[in-house]
Order: C-alpha cells, then structure tokens, then sequence
C-alpha cells in the first residue's frame, strides 16, 4: 500500500501557503517528538493533521488564553494514541494553563521543550493525553472508545445546560462537540452503544470525524472488519457524510458546515486517510502505527512535504502568528462577548447566575442536605437501595445540576427521581433529571465521565456484578478526578434464586483496588444517609455506593454509636470494657456481628463491633484514630463480608479469622445461602469464641 507520498487530494483543492506550511509543521514536530522518544504513534498525525489544522484554525469556538471557557466548543481526541496531533496544536495555538501539573494560570500550557520531552517521566505530553495534566486537554483517552463515549455525555451536558439556563437572548450554552476517531474506536463496543444513545436522542451538537485509514497494529482492517460503518451509523439515526481525501481541506470544512447545519441528529464525518501519509517506504502500512519511523524515513517525509530535512522541532515564522489571527482572535472576540453575555445575564437571572457558579467551583448549594431523612430504629428495617433512593430523592431537589440514571434498571435499583418536574431526559425534553441508558452499562460509565467534565454532578446504577461491564470508565473517572457517583445494588448472595451470574464475589476487591475510588458499603438506613452526606461533596474523586436488595435493620443509634461516624470510613458501633474480641464488618453483614456481639455479651465475653463501610476513608484518618478504632494490641479479631477473602487480611492479621467466600455462588433462596456459605450468627459466635479464647 506504500506510494512513496501517499495519495494526493483528488479533487486538487489541497491547503497551500500558509495553511500548508501550517499543516506541515504540525506533522512534523509529531514525527519528531515520536523519533526522539524512539516510542509512540506517528502515522495517524501525519494523516490528520489538515483535518486537525481546518477544525482548529477556522472551526472552533475555542480560546486558547481560557482554556475553560464554559461557552467553548470541545475537542475530544478519542484516538488518544494521536497524542503528538493535540500536543502540536496546544503549542502552535498558545494554549495557556489553567493551572494543571503545578504549572502557573496563564502560562503556555506546553513549550517546545515539552514537545521535546514527550512520553518522558513528568513530561507534560505523556503517551496518551490525560485531563488536568495538560491544558487543552478535554479527556485523557488512550482506550479506545472512551472518548467517544465521553463525547456523548458532553453533548448531552450541553442540552441539559442550555434547556436549564438559557434565556431568551442569552444562549449561554450552544456549544458542539467534535470527536476524532479511528477504526480501533469503531470496533470497540462501547462506541457503539455510545452512538446508538446519541442518535436516539438526536444530539445535533455532535460531530465525529471518523479517520477511516484501514490499519491497526496487525496490519490492513481487512483481517477483522468488514461492515459499513456507513450504514451503520445511518442505523443509528446519525447522518452520515464523507470526505474522499483528509488532505483536501475544502471538502472537509463543507461536510463540517452540513454537519453543524443539521441540529436534528449527530453527524459522523468519514475521512478517508493515509496513515503515515509522506513517508517514502511506511506511508499506507501498519509501520507507520505504533513505532518510530526511523531517521531516514522521517527524513524521506520531511523531503515529500518539502521541509528542511536536517530540522527538528522546527517551527517557520509566520506560523503560530497565523494560528494567533485565526482560533486566537476569533476565540478570544468569542469568549468576551460571552463573558459580557453572562453579566447581563446576572442583573436578569442572579439565581440561575449563582447556580453557575457553583457548578462551575464543584460547589453544592447551600441547605442541600437540609432534607436527608434520619431513620427511626426498625428491627424489620429496609433495603438500603430502598433507604438511598429516598435519601437521593430528597438530596436531589436541592441540586439541579445533580442528574443521573440506570441501565434499564432504575426501578430495581431506586434512583428514580420521583419528585415533580424530575422529568425523562429525551430528546423532546432535555431538561429531564432522569437519564435512561438503556442495557448499555459500559456506555453509560463513559457518558457520566463526559457529563462530570461538562460540570454536572452524574450518578449511574446498576447491579454490582454489572460493575464488570463498566470497570474502564471507573478507572478514567478516578485517574481524571472525576466526582462520579457510581450506585451499584444487589451486592451480593442475597441476589439468592439468580444464581452465581448474578452473585457478585469478587467486585469489591476490584473497586477497592482502583486508586482514588472511594467504595463504601454502608449497614444500615442512617449508614446509608450519611454515606451521601459524605459523598456527595466529593469534587476530585469518583465513588462507589454499594447497597443491598435484601432488607437491614435500622439500628437503635439511642444503643448503639451514631452513624456518623460513617465519614471516618470506620468506627467502633458497639463496645465492651477491654473487648477479647473485634467483630469487623460492611453491608448487610453488620447486622450478624451485632446479633453475635449481643450473644457474646449475654455469654460474658467482652466484644467490639467496628462498622468500617470504606476501606479508603478510614486508611486517610491519623494513625490514632484506627489504632483506637482497631487497637494493634488486638488481634483476636472476625471480619465478615459475603464477598470475596482478598484484602480482608490486613484487618484481621495473621491469626484473626475471615468470614467470606472463597468461590462463587449458588442458586438457591437466601436463608439457604446463608447457612451453606456460614454467614449465621451461630458462625459468627463460634469463630468469636476461639478468638476470645485466646485472649485468656
């Protein structure tokens, strides 16, 4: 497939001039940056780089010296592998920062020396883009799909923003949503289930622009894929145009005018490239993918665009200053007559005007916890998916800006917003609360992530054993510092009759070891109303909420300690004199160590009952605290969870006692369950009786 240049633009209407100086620039400071690092994608910026240059010099409503100008169109590059393609603009434009990566406000978010240290230890332009580490950089992307998953939600945030807070005469939200994608994006599932979403709601404030160049990392597509993106995309209800050439810049920004000219549905822009494009022998091959091209290719490339070939890193004059009076001047006369829109809008609606404010500062309105129920003891009790979605219900009515849904599922896992007005969001109304995602779970994490980056506050549900489906998107809320609120129900083997598939084991263990993730698994109905009092301010870290079907009982807090403890992660509920024996537990097992630390007491065995919801936030308190909570002195202890043993050691130690399961489950009804797998107080009791024996 190599032609030595690649092909030329079929219809001559190719950049010249200064574009094309432009153009060329950015291919090769990628190229360059790739050599020196001797690592990562060089083909695919060579190939963009016209369609990249068009929409960011003459499309984009974006201000490189406000970087977050909340009227901004976004960028998002889902093929994160490009990386070199954004970093070049984010330097050639003189984005500034916005005071990510210990960098000052105001300062180039990237200079020609971080171009230089590209995938370097603390480089600014590591190996895939990554949001608060760079300054222009809208997601981090890098598995493919995300991005485009993330674009939906960001579409979706628009509409809901503008149905909210525009005003006649005051389009404050209008923004679109442009997406670069490759063939690795269209073959991976959650792009689909991401496009399907967007075209059942008609989101016309979203463009992809699809790099159809036929080459992964094996070689030509043709090895794995064969269907018509095409059509399939028209089965989606997107309206589907394409451009022959990626160099042919004029056909580009006309398919990006029908684009933007059709509001009625999203829009996929298929362009036609030829990865590595200019490289004498690599241009058009799967060489061109993954790896350095070599000096002498690259040299080869540099003669084909007519570049200086002993240059590297070479900017020509003119350059940025034409990228200054293209995306510069116009984003700059965009955002000042925005930010003067936004203070007229403030004499006229201060209200609204102060809700923007703080959805902007991640901040919740004041009095928004005013209405959290506090739970009367109950020895029937209640579900704790039942208990969160009343706390949610009366949580929600104070935050407009705190939407969320299900995976087909919101009736099961009770994150209906009931209240008047909640509202469906559809495409015939966008100002609805209640998101409805349909049986697309890995979808609907990366359109949560997309929504927490346009400044809403998201939660999704599901079942917990479905948390499988979504692990990416929990991962990329956590490294981007995303507040996402995951609620997951049906926690564990009380699924009872649905047997070992619909059983969670191992879960927990996964989301406890996803770095920043805070999982809490709250006992009982305060438990759980504290949980959201706790979670919910989260403004640089994703959560998982972890509920049961089966009912709890609602502790007597007059008996035992208050739940409020719950924001400690883990704190002492019931206590003896010089307890012989800890009884650890989460979740519905609560209600076992309290049933056995009463038994114990009856039987003169001195017990303590620590509830520990989260693992995370009761390893962040001081060192005083957990020793007064879990002496060290005392290791006589019995965790109990119905969840997988692994990590549970480090609460236990090395002679304690852990109360788990150890395979996966069984269908059968729930009594049934709880004896086969030992989760009785009569267990319970007689594994706290050797502990305690020990103790003398």
């Amino acid at each position: 497939m190599a032609d030595g240049t690649g092909s030329a633009p079929a219809s001559g209407t190719g950049a010249t001039g200064i574009d094309k100086l432009c153009i060329d620039t950015i291919r090769t400071l990628s190229m360059d940056a790739v050599q020196k690092a001797n690592s990562g994608h060089p083909g695919t910026p060579m190939a963009l780089a016209p369609v990249a240059y068009e929409l960011w010099q003459n499309v984009l409503r974006y201000d490189p010296k406000d970087p977050q100008w909340p009227g901004r169109d976004r960028f998002v590059l889902s093929i994160g592998h490009a990386s070199m393609l954004l970093y070049s603009l984010i330097y050639l434009t003189g984005v500034v920062s916005a005071g990510e990566n210990h960098q000052t406000p105001g300062e180039p978010a990237l200079s020609l020396d971080d171009l230089k240290q590209f995938r370097q230890i603390s480089s600014r332009t590591p190996g895939h883009p990554e949001y608060r580490h760079t300054s222009g950089v809208e997601t981090t992307t890098g598995p493919l799909g995300q991005g485009c998953g993330n674009s939906v939600g960001m579409a979706m945030a628009e509409r809901y923003l503008a149905s909210r807070y525009n005003k006649p005469g005051f389009p404050l939200f209008d923004y679109h949503v442009y997406v670069l994608c490759g063939d690795g994006d269209m073959m991976e599932g959650v792009s689909s289930e991401a496009a399907s979403v967007a075209g059942h709601l008609k989101l016309g404030n979203l463009t992809w622009i699809y790099d159809s160049n036929h080459i992964t990392i094996e070689g030509s597509t043709d090895l794995a894929f064969s269907e018509n993106v095409h059509k399939r995309f028209e089965s989606y209800g997107w309206g589907v145009l394409e451009v022959a050439d990626a160099n042919d810049t004029a056909a580009f920004l006309k398919a990006i005018d029908e684009a933007k000219a059709d509001t009625s549905k999203p829009t996929m822009i298929i362009v036609h490239s030829v990865i590595g494009y200019g490289a004498p022998k690599k241009a058009g091959t799967h060489s061109a993918h993954g790896e350095a091209l070599g000096d002498e290719e690259v040299k080869g490339a540099k003669r084909a665009y007519g570049w200086p070939e002993d240059k590297t890193f070479y900017v020509p004059d003119g350059v940025m200053q034409h990228f200054a009076e293209g995306i510069g001047a116009r984003g700059a006369k965009l955002s000042a007559e925005w930010k003067e829109m936004l203070a007229k809008y403030r004499t006229q609606y201060p209200d609204l005007a102060r809700e923007l404010d703080e959805l902007e500062a991640h901040e919740l309105p004041p009095g928004w916890d005013a209405d959290i129920p506090t739970f009367p003891a109950d020895a029937k009790g209640d579900a704790s998916r039942n208990t969160s979605g009343k706390v949610l219900n009366a949580i929600a009515t104070h935050v407009p800006y705190l939407i969320g849904g299900a995976a087909d599922l919101a009736p099961s896992t009770k994150t209906n917003l009931t209240f008047q007005g909640a509202g469906s969001f559809e495409a015939d109304n966008y100002g609805g609360r209640n998101l409805h995602f349909g049986i697309r779970e890995h979808a609907m994490g990366s359109i949560a992530n997309g929504m927490a980056l346009a400044g809403l506050r998201t939660y999704v549900s599901g079942f917990l054993i479905f948390m499988d489906y979504m692990k990416a998107p929990i991962r990329l809320s956590s490294i981007m510092e995303l507040p996402v609120q995951y609620i997951f129900t049906h926690d564990s083997i009380g699924v009872g009759e649905d047997g070992p598939t619909h059983q969670p084991i191992e879960q927990l263990a996964q989301l406890r070891g996803t770095p920043g993730l805070i999982t809490m698994r709250p006992g009982d109905a305060n438990e759980v109303a504290e949980a959201w009092r706790v979670l919910l301010p989260l403004k640089d870290r994703p959560s998982a909420l972890i509920l049961s079907r089966q009912n709890l009982p609602t502790l007597d807090r007059e008996k035992f300690a208050s739940a409020k403890g719950v924001a400690k992660g883990g704190y002492v509920l019931a206590d003896a004199p010089a307890p012989k024996v800890i009884l650890i537990a989460t979740g519905s097992e609560l209600q076992l160590a309290v049933q056995a630390w009463e038994k114990l007491s009856a039987e003169g065995i001195a017990a303590r009952v620590v509830s520990l919801p989260s693992w995370e936030l009761f390893e962040e308190q001081d060192q005083a605290y957990r020793d007064s909570v879990l002496p060290p002195d005392n290791w006589n202890r019995v965790t109990i969870e119905m969840s997988a043993t692994l990590g549970w050691d480090r609460y236990a130690g090395p002679t304690g006692t852990i109360i788990g399961i150890r395979t996966f489950g069984a269908s059968a009804p729930l009594a049934a369950l709880l004896d086969k797998f030992g989760f009785t107080v009569d267990k319970v009791v007689e594994a706290a009786r050797k502990q305690a024996a020990k103790a003398g």
